[in-house]
């Protein structure tokens, strides 16, 4: 009986110190990160068709953002570092996925012959909302802190960050002329409900 019985007590112990692990603070602080990332990624997801909204969005944060500097006349640094990042962020955005300058295979379509090949982003669009709208969280955040209010001559910081916005810029143009790709939709050709009624209207004739 006393054998019996000891396999029980040591099978409650187990039970009893698996709860105590599942409910120890560290478990319950990962399973309510876990959840809360869950849910924000879900909502950030419901946002992605939203393209008008989204950037509406960001540019009240933009504008809060510059008001709160306006008023504090300070925290110059932070905001050319943010400048400096959102060009790096809109190098991406205009840039192909592959450099054609490194790319063996098959290019980007120069003739209106050629095989159609869709223009593919190193940074997709709604990255480069996101990248920025959090830049600029960010950047806010950081204007409560006096550490990060360096005195700084804002004009010098405001001619550096239009003279590498001008040279960025050019170098970008130029490689688009040279590989001649257009990394917006504007104008490009579209098939839709078009060229699906001339086919109907064709079919009709016939």
């Amino acid at each position: 009986m006393e054998t019996a019985g000891q396999p029980s007590g040591g099978g409650g112990g187990g039970g009893e110190d698996l709860s105590s692990l599942s409910s120890t603070p560290a478990t319950v602080i990962s399973r309510w990160t876990f959840t809360v990332s869950q849910r924000y990624q879900h909502l950030l997801d419901k946002t992605v068709p939203h393209v008008l909204r989204r950037w509406i969005a960001c540019l009240v944060v933009a504008l809060i953002y510059a008001l709160r500097v306006y008023f504090v006349q300070g925290f110059y640094i932070i905001t050319y570092g943010l400048g400096i990042y959102m060009l790096n962020l809109l190098i991406g955005f205009l840039s192909p996925q592959i450099d054609p300058e490194v790319l063996d295979g098959p290019t980007l379509p120069t003739r209106g012959s050629d095989e159609f090949r869709p223009f593919v982003r190193r940074l997709p669009e709604f990255k480069f909302w996101y990248s920025i709208t959090k830049a600029f969280c960010v950047a806010f955040l950081m204007t409560f802190f006096d550490a990060f209010n360096v005195p700084v001559f804002w004009p010098i910081l405001l001619f550096y960050w239009v003279l590498l916005f001008v040279l960025t810029m050019r170098r970008q143009i130029m490689h688009m002329i040279k590989y001649k790709y257009v990394p917006f939709s504007i104008g490009k050709q579209r098939y839709g409900k078009k060229a699906t009624s001339t086919d109907s209207i064709s079919l009709s004739k016939d």
